[in-house]
């Protein structure tokens, strides 16, 4: 082995980024392009899956030649991704016969509801650790097969091939159809215990097999890259959120981690133990290391964070970048009683109700665009509480400290609002960007450039802490208004809503 560094490429919901790390998990340099967001249809979220790959082709040597490094010095490539977000192709042209539907859509509300009329929305729960929502792939992958001429025959046939996005970039990587545990988790396809493809779930969902990828661990060598990155082993692909719990290094049952991006993900470790809930979160894969048996997961994923900061700026213009919302809310002592929940495209854990939509509450002729600007960093702080409620209640456990990375983990104003607001420490560490470092860690795991999990702990380190100081009676009196205004939110959609 001869290369010092791992790339890892995080394909977010926004951006798409290559990151290098060293033997002691030290960013060494990274180099980011974001994509377009497309907007055809009110809750309709698309993307350009071929701009995506571009990028993706751009990133990575755009990231060594900032470190003055060579293809060479690189021993392995791990991926991680948006998830959910669906991609349709045809095989022997390798476009896409449509774009990438992303996770955030709701366009498939009707078919969910279908389903969900047929034996509720925890029909499935049982195999897949989901409810039916628009949030998952297998109803995307529906309605393209639906909608898009000659698509299902060409499903049929296995010429029409579905991926996520980590599908999609070992595809053109490698040329292999393959997606990792993690990723066939978030299909509503796969059995959770068998970690396979399952035929009553094929069968009600409307998917052909022939369309689906070998599903595999997820820190594996899949196979080395072509051109322009030929000859670099392929060697990890994991959910975005499923990496960042990696990347944290919470490999033991009962240890968590929040990531905070576009949205927000707080997964909780439960080991080789299948938790059920019964307060609104999502059972998953955690991981699978090869020939290791799979680790599961509890996660509450909350759509609409850092995509509210950026509404807040391109949307409404009160900001010309995303940093300055904390100079903005600096402004003001607090929101004022303004409270803004962001159900862009309905709500997620713990509610799970497609029918929500965004409301701003509690406007007086006192409101400033500082108390617009604080109540949006206050809505990622009360959206958390949320679901560390429901895992507190499923778990049986309190949680302690909150350890946090993610994009959103460097406004150090929204980071002392959670510690408020949840009423626990919340601690960042020095690389805030898990998400990356965990795709790297489980890709230099795969070809030995790290021999074992252990050896990963060692590089974790606490970069700063924050401590509580709102009185309890002030917190809970705060968040009994946000329920308020998340009650309002609800039933707005209609039947006959376009």
């Amino acid at each position: 082995m001869t290369g010092a560094y791992v790339a890892s490429i995080d394909q977010g919901s926004a951006s798409s980024r290559c990151m290098l790390f060293d033997r002691r998990g030290r960013l060494v340099s990274v180099a980011q392009k974001e994509h377009r967001q497309l907007f055809p249809r009110p809750g309709w979220v698309e993307q350009d899956a071929e701009e995506i790959l571009g990028n993706v082709l751009q990133v990575v040597p755009d990231a060594l030649e900032k470190a003055e490094l060579k293809l060479a010095d690189l021993v392995a490539l791990g991926i991680a991704n948006q998830r959910e977000t669906t991609v349709v192709w045809d095989r022997d042209s390798g476009r896409p016969i449509y774009n990438a539907i992303s996770w955030q859509d709701t366009r498939t509300d009707k078919i969910v509801n279908r389903l969900a009329a047929e034996g509720g929305k925890d029909r499935f729960r049982a195999k897949t650790g989901l409810p039916l929502t628009t949030y998952f792939s297998g109803p995307k992958i529906q309605w393209i097969l639906d909608h898009v001429e000659g698509a299902r025959d060409g499903a049929e046939r296995g010429t029409v091939l579905f991926g996520t996005m980590d599908t999609w970039l070992i595809w053109k990587l490698t040329g292999r159809h393959v997606t990792d545990v993690t990723n066939a988790s978030r299909t509503m396809l796969m059995d959770l215990r068998s970690l396979d493809w399952d035929d009553e779930l094929l069968e009600a969902m409307k998917v052909p097999r022939a369309m689906l990828p070998e599903i595999h661990a997820s820190s594996e060598p899949y196979g080395e890259a072509g051109a322009p990155l030929r000859g670099l082993p392929v060697a990890a692909a994991l959910g975005d959120q499923q990496a960042a719990l990696f990347g944290q290094t919470c490999f033991a049952a009962g240890e968590a981690k929040c990531t905070y991006g576009t949205g927000s993900f707080l997964l909780l470790n439960t080991g080789d133990r299948l938790v059920e809930s019964t307060h609104g979160l999502l059972t998953t894969v955690g991981c699978r290391i090869a020939g290791e048996p799979p680790t599961y997961a509890l996660e509450g994923s909350i759509a609409v964070t850092g995509a509210l900061v950026q509404w807040l700026r391109d949307k409404l213009g009160l900001i010309s970048s995303a940093a300055e919302i904390e100079t903005l809310a600096r402004t003001v002592e607090d929101s004022g009683g303004v409270y803004v929940v962001p159900a862009f495209s309905g709500l997620f854990a713990p509610h799970w109700r497609s029918d929500a939509r965004g409301v701003i509450a509690g406007l007086t002729g006192y409101t400033t665009k500082g108390h617009l600007a604080r109540a949006v960093l206050e809505a990622t702080a009360w959206q958390t509480r949320e679901v560390i409620d429901a895992m507190n209640s499923d778990a049986g456990t309190v949680l302690r400290v909150l350890k946090a990375d993610g994009g959103m983990t460097a406004d150090n104003l929204m980071m002392q609002l959670l510690a408020d607001n949840l009423g626990v420490p919340v601690v960042r560490p020095i690389v805030a960007e898990t998400v990356s470092l965990g795709a790297a860690y489980a890709a230099g795991l795969a070809v030995g450039f790290w021999p074992n999990v252990e050896s990963l702990r060692a590089n974790w380190h606490k970069a700063a802490e924050w401590l509580p100081r709102l009185d309890p009676e002030t917190r809970e009196r705060r968040f009994r208004k946000w329920k308020k205004a998340v009650a309002r939110t609800l039933e707005w959609v209609d039947d006959d809503d376009e």
